[in-house]
């Protein structure tokens, strides 16, 4: 039968339950608040336990002395028969691993929220001499409130501590560990930083950054492979978090941000752009188009006569959109083809039609039409100008 109690602690219902113990609700009756008891089970194997309980303690001695709003509060600890617990706030929420449903993203404005307080956390840790070491979504609780907190510290560790991980054993959750983890190599604070970019990286697209059938094979991708921009998976994130994304999953530490407050920086400082982006219309992707060289249209336009420079010139024609040209009129040929289409080929007949036609030869035959009849003054200098810029126009695009 479940006790009742523990310590002073009344028990009040059953929370959560792991492999090494549960999570109750209860209350302190001393204080009149409601806490959460996290316990752990010492009945098992006694060298097993006696490691476990050096590292349950070393989790109240480091988590105990962190004040800090993304950063669960311990208010005690102690020991009842077999069982060892911890007195903490509890908390009104839900886990982050909850939230994270797979194929379903996370909106990037609200997943570099949580990622920026989670940060924060780890910066006040770090600074105080304590890493965390397993920092996955089952280790983030969000609050009803939308607050961010950092939650079990049992394998944190103190860089002063005398507990040490015992040959072979790897501590932490597989998906989510640093490379020098998986090296075997001792954790530091930029191991938290890596693990906080992969849950990043798996809020952002829905998918993990590392996957496999097994352990070995997800290990083998956090030494081994990048994973794709989190923009290239989900259109709607914005590229500047790729970077941020690409920086905190550096596989050599060194390449990777160097503290936490960086990274919290760097994620707070792209919350606006994200929103920005989050409001603005879905783009519509229309098909490339041809730039118009400006120097050439106002070479264009100080070669017309005075008056239709003037209409070229006036606002209604500076608002008009323009048009790419197309590589067709890039010729003499093509000014033949336009001369075909406005009854203009008589005025052609002793002009070859050549592929090696040059601007130059466009415009002589220009100058030549000017001259000749069939068309009014205006008709003749609204076309020469007309074939005039599309071949300069031309030649520019074709040499460019």
């Amino acid at each position: 039968m479940e006790p009742r109690t523990l310590g002073r602690y009344e028990i009040l219902a059953e929370l959560g339950k792991g492999a090494m113990g549960v999570v109750y609700r209860a209350t302190d009756p001393l204080l009149n608040r409601t806490v959460a008891i996290k316990t752990v089970n010492m009945s098992q194997d006694p060298e097993e336990m006696a490691e476990y309980e050096a590292r349950f303690y070393q989790e109240a001695k480091a988590a105990g002395g962190l004040n800090h709003p993304n950063i669960v509060t311990i208010y005690d600890i102690g020991k009842s028969g077999n069982v060892i617990y911890m007195a903490m706030e509890l908390l009104d929420g839900a886990e982050l691993r909850a939230l994270m449903k797979a194929g379903a993203p996370i909106a990037p404005a609200r997943a570099v929220e949580i990622a920026a307080q989670v940060a924060e956390g780890l910066a006040f840790a770090h600074h105080h001499g304590v890493v965390h070491r397993d920092v996955k979504p089952a280790n983030i609780m969000i609050l009803g409130s939308g607050a961010a907190k950092i939650t079990d510290f049992g394998i944190a560790r103190m860089r002063t501590a005398e507990v040490r991980t015992q040959t072979g054993v790897v501590l932490g959750s597989p998906r989510y560990m640093s490379p020098e983890q998986v090296a075997g190599k001792r954790a530091e604070p930029r191991s938290d930083i890596f693990s906080l970019g992969v849950i990043l990286y798996e809020m952002l697209t829905g998918k993990p950054a590392f996957t496999g059938e097994d352990v070995t094979s997800v290990m083998f991708q956090i030494l081994n492979v990048v994973p794709p921009p989190p923009s290239a998976v989900n259109p709607a994130v914005p590229a500047v978090l790729d970077f941020i994304v690409a920086k905190a999953l550096a596989k050599v530490a060194d390449d990777r941000y160097q503290d936490a407050g960086e990274l919290a920086r760097d994620l707070s400082d792209s919350a606006k752009q994200v929103a920005t982006t989050a409001q603005a219309p879905a783009a519509v992707l229309l098909p490339a188009q041809p730039t118009l060289d400006t120097e050439a249209a106002l070479a264009v336009v100080r070669s017309l006569p005075g008056e239709r420079r003037a209409d070229a010139e006036s606002p209604a024609a500076q608002s008009t959109p323009a048009l790419g040209l197309s590589k067709a009129f890039d010729s003499l040929e093509a000014t033949v083809k336009l001369a075909a289409q406005t009854g203009m080929t008589e005025a052609l007949k002793d002009y070859p039609a050549t592929p090696a036609g040059s601007a130059t030869e466009a415009r002589a035959i220009i100058s030549e039409m000017r001259r000749g009849p069939g068309w009014s003054t205006t008709d003749r200098l609204i076309f020469a100008a007309g074939v005039a810029g599309a071949t300069i126009i031309g030649a520019i695009i074709v040499l460019a």
